[in-house]
């Protein structure tokens, strides 16, 4: 009797180890080494892997580029931590992202859907951490919400989490909530898509650079 009660407590205790272990569902969506999983879309901005980290180079002339997954998502939790190295560059996320109809050679056509904000703070602050409609509308966070903040350290590591589910998106930057949008109108459009890292255009100025490390999702039933 006691073998058989030993025997059972053992089973339960692995059996809630496992369940405990197979409750955390982040999956690493940079393994630290290479762009594998990863596409580039639109411009001519280089992306490196260095030091585990994810590098972002503007290129002359470049229009607004984009390092993107291969996977779609719709509603995730996703985290990571980017540093602006130029805080002259604008930067963002895309996430729930597609691309438009490419025009004669383009591989890929226009990225377009919700846009995380990355932007270093400056003496006055920015908008980092907001969210922008690319190449679908602009801004969607409310205009009399875009207040400047100095939530973002310049020069540093900044951690992002971003949850989307269904038509509503939150942000927080290092764990100070920023946003929190209900937009039914582009759900509607953007249900799902990609995530996207974008450096974006800088005409002839540069080079700038943004670098990502840590980037982790997980989806949401």
């Amino acid at each position: 009797m006691k073998k058989k009660q030993f025997a059972l407590t053992a089973f339960l205790l692995v059996f809630s180890i496992s369940l405990f272990a197979g409750g955390d569902d982040w999956k690493s969506l940079f393994n630290g080494k290479n762009t594998k999983g990863w596409i580039q879309k639109n411009g001519t901005a280089t992306y490196r892997v260095e030091d585990g980290m994810i590098i972002g180079k503007t290129a002359p002339g470049s229009p607004n580029s984009f390092l993107c997954t291969e996977k779609e998502y719709g509603d995730f939790e996703l985290v990571f931590d980017v540093k602006l190295m130029s805080n002259e560059l604008n930067s963002g996320v895309q996430i729930r992202s597609q691309t438009k109809n490419p025009k004669n050679d383009e591989k890929f056509g226009r990225v377009n859907g919700p846009q995380i904000e990355i932007e270093a703070s400056g003496e006055n602050g920015a908008e980092a951490g907001y969210i922008y409609g690319e190449a679908c509308g602009g801004w969607m966070t409310q205009k009399d919400k875009l207040i400047p903040h100095k939530s973002f350290k310049d020069g540093e590591w900044n951690n992002y989490k971003i949850i989307a589910k269904g038509s509503r998106i939150q942000v927080w930057i290092n764990d100070k909530q920023i946003s929190d949008l209900t937009d039914e109108e582009k759900f509607e459009t953007h249900p799902k898509g990609f995530i996207g890292l974008q450096v974006h255009g800088v005409r002839d100025r540069g080079p700038f650079q943004v670098a990502w490390r840590n980037i982790k999702i997980r989806e949401l039933d």
